[in-house]
């Protein structure tokens, strides 16, 4: 194991720039997952730490040695993509020794390091079978054993679970996680779900357009995200973030809807902010907001329900208790006071 250094790391392909100076540390043991939309730069970053991109600029240490001009072989990394990358020719212990084979390990010592991969991963039965005969669950097991097997300093994860169907991915997210517990192997993983992030990480990456936005624990982005971008990003369903200012009796969006504002910090009133609210911060309440319901989504433990107000806006809902409002009726909501987020009008940095 060994923690990862990132200082200043950037990449540019000819004129375009798409990492621009990303700094952070990754403490050995430690799981980081590396999140944001598409063209974000996660995955550059990630192909960079494995060796498969070069740098543009900046250093990358792995265990306190520079790499950055190391081939990807002798990193001491493994790493497990999206789409398993399996031998199709190859048994499923074939596939997941044939580093060891390439390395010149001796046959009983792949044997042993197969035998204990599989039997942390659960593929004991399955070791004389071909890719073709297996399910996608179990291939991307055969790609995390032939990881394993080589025994790196630092486990690297592209997006392993995007090919998965939903109760899959659920599972399979167990299944790593509690994997990385019993390895403690360094870990750096890259995906676009930010549900996947929140379950799985000791802290997140937040990356947008090439920088880093925030790092931190899962929760310390949800409850206190630094900018207007992290806390759209980070929640499912998404915040609510309405556009307006300060005034006398708090906030006032754009559209002329009123909002109860008692956190500190929000500075001179007209001061132009972004209100935010997250969907299960909002409960029904006799005095509250009148608003007309739109769309209603049961979920069984939940309801999410889409309101419209007066003005035009709309706002989404969490409702932990049964909804038996339909579309096109009236209910009134009031949203949480000392959980309300605002930011800046103009740079999105927070504010309150």
């Amino acid at each position: 194991m060994a923690e990862v250094e990132i200082r200043n790391v950037r990449k540019a392909y000819g004129a375009v720039k798409v990492i621009h100076g990303v700094t952070f540390d990754i403490a050995d043991g430690e799981f980081v997952i590396l999140v944001g939309p598409s063209g974000c730069g996660k995955s550059t970053l990630l192909r960079m730490i494995a060796g498969l991109e070069n740098i543009s600029g900046g250093q990358i240490a792995i265990g306190k040695k520079v790499v950055n001009a190391v081939p990807p072989k002798n990193r001491d990394i493994a790493m497990v993509f999206q789409n398993y990358a399996l031998y199709p020719h190859m048994t499923v212990a074939e596939n997941m020794g044939f580093s060891l084979v390439m390395k010149g390990v001796q046959k009983a010592e792949i044997a042993r390091r197969v035998a204990d991969a599989a039997g942390i991963l659960d593929l004991d039965a399955l070791l004389a079978r071909y890719p073709r005969e297996l399910s996608g669950g179990q291939r991307q097991r055969v790609a995390m054993g032939r990881a394993i097997v080589r025994d790196p300093q630092v486990f690297l994860f592209d997006e392993p679970l995007s090919n998965l169907d939903a109760k899959l991915r659920v599972q399979m997210r167990t299944e790593i996680k509690a994997l990385h517990q019993r390895l403690g192997t360094t870990t750096v993983y890259v995906t676009h779900d930010q549900v996947e992030a929140m379950t799985m990480a000791d802290r997140i990456v937040v990356m947008h357009k090439g920088v880093v936005e925030q790092i931190g624990t899962p929760l310390e982005l949800y409850d206190r995200p630094v900018n207007q971008f992290v806390a759209g990003f980070i929640g499912s369903p998404a915040m609510n973030l309405l556009s307006g200012g300060i005034g006398e009796g708090g906030f006032v969006s754009d559209k002329g809807l009123k909002l109860p504002v008692t956190v500190q910090g929000h500075g001179d009133k007209g001061r132009p902010v972004a209100y935010g609210i997250r969907p299960e911060h909002i409960r029904m309440s006799d005095d509250g907001l009148p608003v007309r319901v739109s769309l209603v989504e049961p979920t069984g433990s939940e309801t999410q329900v889409m309101v419209e107000a007066d003005s035009g806006e709309t706002i989404s809902c969490v409702f932990r208790d049964r909804f038996s409002a339909t579309p096109g009726s009236t209910i009134r909501i009031a949203p949480h006071p000392n959980l309300v987020h605002l930011f800046d009008g103009e740079t999105g940095a927070r504010i309150s």
